[in-house]
């Protein structure tokens, strides 16, 4: 049987290399250069942009109190494996008030936001066809069933501002503090650190994803937008970067199935007939720019939720 070797992972870096990105190559000899490094330039700042407005956002809907309750529930399980049971009876109080202040100030609130972490991930290669090469090389490894060969590759088909979250669920917490608390009572520390260390293994894990090349297509249409009137060759070439730009997040999976992304291509197709006429292509424009914004913005609110988060001790 044929065997995929790990080696193959690293052919995802080859073939970056072996196919430049399309915004220099689209125009290695024309008047529209200076113009791609500035787009290119503006990309990464409003990538950047993306990045620390998603963290805020993500840092501010973080509850202390149920932080705070997580970090007692730690020294609880820390105590009883030192013999410290009052101390660690006192942690769990402790929990348990904020926890209970918690369910008190929002009853129907399930999972509460405990910690973020945001992250820019751009390992994707420019390269649609390159895109398909390394995703078919993952799709044989996992035949194969070398999958540590096919998280390696897949690894590099990701383009994203990556928003993790992690939560305490309402739901199951508050009965595991209390049940520890109990079990101290009856003499047993042993099994109430289980509890506590079942407990913090329950956090719940949210991911979202904002897809680095639909923000490229968006600055690459504000761009052609602006250029439509000065510079028709500089507005098309923009409205081919946002082509690509959608076609390389569909290739990367970022819902890849969506027909919405034929609708966009046709609009794109619409425009350059319209800026290649010379006709009056702002309303073509705007509402493309709000298909588009549209399209980010349900794509970006998506979440994925994980098992139970595993290493939290």
């Amino acid at each position: 049987m044929y065997k995929f070797p790990l080696i193959l992972a690293s052919l995802a870096v080859m073939l970056t290399l072996a196919y430049p990105p399309m915004l220099a190559a689209q125009d290695a000899s024309g008047s529209g250069a200076s113009q791609n490094v500035r787009t290119q330039s503006d990309a990464r700042t409003e990538i950047e942009r993306e990045r620390k407005q998603a963290e805020e956002q993500a840092q501010q809907s973080l509850d202390q109190d149920a932080a705070t309750a997580i970090e007692d529930t730690r020294k609880a399980a820390d105590s009883l494996a030192q013999g410290q049971q009052q101390e660690a009876l006192s942690a769990i109080k402790r929990a348990t008030g904020k926890i209970d202040t918690l369910v008190a100030r929002a009853p129907a609130k399930g999972l509460v936001p405990v910690a973020a972490e945001v992250t820019l991930i751009d390992l994707a290669p420019m390269n649609v066809k390159a895109i398909r090469d390394i995703a078919g090389l993952a799709e044989k490894a996992v035949n194969n069933r070398d999958y540590p060969a096919a998280r390696l590759l897949l690894d590099t088909l990701q383009s994203e501002i990556h928003i993790r979250t992690t939560h305490l669920p309402l739901a199951s917490y508050p009965a595991a503090l209390k049940e520890a608390a109990r079990l101290i009572d009856q003499k047993k520390p042993g099994e109430a650190r289980t509890v506590l260390l079942i407990a913090l293994h329950t956090l719940v894990i949210i991911d979202r994803v904002l897809p680095v090349p639909v923000i490229t297509a968006q600055l690459a249409l504000a761009v052609a937008e602006e250029q439509r009137d000065k510079n028709r060759d500089e507005a098309l070439l923009q409205l081919a970067i946002a082509r690509n730009e959608l076609e390389r997040a569909r290739e990367l999976g970022y819902a890849g199935k969506d027909a919405e992304y034929a609708d966009l291509n046709k609009a794109i197709t619409d425009l350059e007939k319209q800026v290649k006429s010379k006709g009056n292509s702002a309303s073509g424009f705007s509402a493309l720019k709000e298909k588009l914004r549209n399209f980010f913005k349900r794509h970006s609110e998506e979440q994925k939720q994980s098992a139970p988060a595993s290493g939290q001790r």
